[in-house]
């Protein structure tokens, strides 16, 4: 317990602190936001604002984890979980570090292409899953489809690849298109993150390797690791901690957006907490908000393909509201509470399965 409140605390620490550095300095280099030139006309007063401030939460999540080593027992150094996790994050991270680059460099709203965004973060998805897969043993990790706990379905090697590479590069673009609006994204990473804590806390407290009450022994996680299931506690609150100290500069008016960089380390962190959780379908619960933001992009391009008529004023769904009137801090704050509601759903589904199988605390 003490080594997940470091690692919040230090990252929290790390970019409430470091992030103003990083505004000064990216600005003097040149690195600021360009904008939509069909999006709402009040981003407009955005442009040349710093971006690329997942940097900042990146090295936070860093060194927070290495923090923690000196509090976990001796002889115990890195677990392959938590390296994984770190590998997701970070890799997805610099897949949108080169997006942010290349649109700064261009002096415009483009990037990465589709296709080279796809090959970026299907490389660090399959470098995961072959990690967690080779590490099976140590991590706990199932190559089963799994909801709140693994099911009877096994993908095999193979089709697990797959699907973790579906998980990962769903969640990282869907937390990327959420990143709209000031501090919405990190606003709401915070409260998914915090769900992953609890989560990954209480798999490590409810192992079946434990020595547990006979009438507990039906709600158990099998096959959870002790020290995978700390390390994934250990990194959830590390970048909670960094998201947090980070909103204090991202929010309305921001000062500095994450950009990609930020954007894609998220979400692709969020997939990989997932993965190593065995909370896969969970997680649609848990970022509810991103489902709901991906989903009406996908009715938006449907709709105006197919019948050349449009759903929404504009997608994803926060800018709609924005066009409808609504002004820019109302949207964050109330999505922020849809957010919440999600992630005390998720949690609920969670906590009823323990509790249905016979756990009592």
């Amino acid at each position: 317990m003490i080594s997940i409140l470091v690692a919040g605390a230090v990252a929290l620490a790390v970019t409430l602190l470091g992030t103003p550095v990083a505004i000064r300095v990216f600005r003097a280099w040149g690195w600021g936001q360009r904008i939509r030139e069909d999006g709402p006309h009040t981003h407009l007063e955005k442009v040349g604002t710093p971006t690329m401030g997942g940097i900042v939460m990146l090295v936070a999540l860093v060194v927070a984890y290495l923090a923690t080593r000196p509090t976990i027992a001796a002889g115990i150094t890195f677990s392959p979980a938590g390296l994984a996790l770190i590998l997701a994050a970070v890799g997805f991270g610099l897949v949108g570090f080169v997006d942010d680059f290349l649109k700064v460099r261009r002096q415009r709203s483009l990037g990465l292409s589709k296709a080279q965004k796809f090959l970026g973060t299907a490389v660090v998805s399959v470098l995961f899953s072959l990690l967690i897969v080779a590490t099976s043993g140590d991590t706990g990790t199932s190559t089963s489809l799994s909801f709140v706990r693994p099911t009877a379905l096994d993908l095999g090697v193979f089709f697990f690849s797959v699907w973790v590479f579906v998980i990962l590069t769903s969640s990282s673009h869907a937390v990327n298109l959420t990143d709209g609006l000031d501090g919405l994204a990190a606003g709401s990473s915070i409260l998914v993150l915090a769900g992953y804590v609890f989560i990954a806390f209480w798999q490590f407290r409810h192992t079946c390797s434990l020595e547990l009450p006979a009438e507990a022994l039906k709600a158990c996680y099998k096959g959870v690791d002790l020290l995978a299931m700390q390390d994934t506690a250990i990194i959830a609150a590390a970048m909670m901690g960094a998201a947090m100290g980070f909103l204090w500069w991202n929010a309305a008016p921001a000062r500095i957006f994450m950009g990609d960089t930020g954007a894609l380390a998220l979400g692709g962190l969020f997939g990989a907490i997932a993965i190593t959780t065995n909370t896969q379908m969970l997680l649609i619960i848990l970022g509810g908000l991103y489902v709901i933001e991906t989903m009406s992009v996908i009715v938006q391009v449907i709709s105006f393909r197919g019948f050349g008529r449009r759903v929404f004023r504009m997608s994803p769904i926060h800018h709609h509201f924005e066009l409808s009137g609504w002004p820019e801090f109302t949207v964050i704050v109330r999505f922020w509470i849809i957010a919440g509601l999600c992630v005390a759903v998720g949690l609920g589904v969670f906590y009823a399965d323990f509790i249905a199988r016979g756990g009592l605390d």
